[in-house]
């Protein structure tokens, strides 16, 4: 049995105009392409006057069973979505920004977010997608029950490290200054 299974998607990504005074347009995920091929070079896709979209990459969609929780957390909201992560390129490359990763693990998708490098765009989950994450979740996820630590009782009165405790300590030195 396979730790993971993964299927291409292709990322859809939108250059598109806005009104600030520092920045011309703005980059984003748009879209998916269930299935799609290998492209070596973006595609134009669709545009108007005020943005352009592109079939930007293909990426594996990756499904592991370590993270069977999160998919199930995903699947379990009002819209479940796939995470694209993007990055910006250096500004010699041919394109502004790369596709990084497409996850359906908000969890991992999280991780990305807190680094405050990468820009995260939640689509909303193809029908497709959704029933194949849902038959493997469904395939691999194992209940894990709760246990409670014991509560382990420390005798204070043991010496720890080499060191006399702290309230032995105390009383030596309120000896010292005659205060008993």
């Amino acid at each position: 049995m396979p730790n993971s299974v993964s299927i291409p998607v292709g990322v859809v990504i939108a250059r598109e105009r806005i009104d600030h005074q520092w920045q011309d347009f703005i980059w984003r995920a748009v879209g998916l392409l269930p299935g799609a091929p290998e492209i070596s070079q973006w595609r134009e896709l669709r545009s108007s006057d005020d943005w352009t979209q592109y079939h930007a990459a293909t990426l594996p969609l990756q499904l592991f069973r370590s993270d069977t929780q999160a998919y199930i957390d995903n699947l379990g909201n009002r819209e479940p979505v796939i995470y694209v992560v993007i990055r910006e390129e250096e500004q010699n490359s041919e394109n502004p920004i790369e596709v990084h990763l497409v996850t359906a693990s908000p969890y991992e998708a999280q991780d990305y977010m807190d680094s405050g490098d990468d820009i995260v765009d939640a689509i909303e989950m193809p029908d497709e997608i959704f029933e194949w994450v849902k038959i493997f979740v469904d395939e691999h996820h194992k209940e894990t029950k709760f246990k409670k630590r014991k509560n382990v009782q420390v005798n204070m009165e043991e010496h720890k490290f080499g060191q006399e405790p702290i309230y032995e300590t105390r009383k030596r030195i309120d000896r010292r200054d005659g205060s008993d």
